[in-house]
């Protein structure tokens, strides 16, 4: 009898501990749909910060083995998904707000020129630079118009070629074989 309830009070209820995780799971699911899909694409600082604090919300309402802690992670992944939702509202309704929470994009490379005072505040690695230009197809920083930081932490590449085809790509009109001289 004594062992039953140390067992009992020392081990979950593995029952309660599936229907908890399933039941976060669904809410999950069902919360990003309400919520937007937006949370599952590049991640953002405010992002990074929601998935960080919704997993460990989460964590103790499916493993601890009781019902309360489910309606307790339930109601900070809910109060979690409002405030996410009130940062992405200001984010999007204030440029102020945005430049605070989102940063700005940084130049790193100007017509074939690195940056140099950017690069090295961002603590960017010439290779890391290097890499980002080959994975956009350019085999050296000469080759590049334009390289941005990005907020998301991605390295965007506009190369000279690809400034001149946009600029000077003009469609010729189709003039049918019959009316051609």
């Amino acid at each position: 009898m004594l062992t039953d309830a140390i067992n009992s009070a020392t081990h979950p209820n593995y029952l309660i501990v599936i229907g908890a995780t399933t039941a976060v799971y669904l809410f999950l699911v069902l919360a990003i749909i309400i919520f937007g899909k937006r949370e599952i694409g590049q991640l953002s600082i405010t992002d990074l910060v929601f998935l960080l604090l919704i997993s460990n919300a989460v964590q103790n309402a499916m493993v601890d083995g009781d019902w309360d802690s489910l309606w307790v992670g339930i109601v900070a992944a809910i109060t979690l998904f409002a405030l996410n939702l009130l940062f992405k509202n200001l984010v999007y309704k204030s440029s102020q707000f945005n430049k605070l929470i989102e940063g700005e994009p940084v130049l790193l490379i100007y017509h074939g020129k690195m940056v140099i005072e950017n690069i090295r505040k961002e603590q960017i690695t010439q290779n890391e630079l290097e890499g980002a230009i080959r994975e956009n197809g350019f085999e050296n920083i000469t080759e590049v118009s334009l390289a941005k930081l990005e907020t998301n932490g991605n390295i965007s590449v506009v190369g000279f070629k690809d400034e001149k085809s946009i600029v000077f790509r003009k469609k010729k009109p189709h003039v049918p074989p019959r009316m051609r001289n």
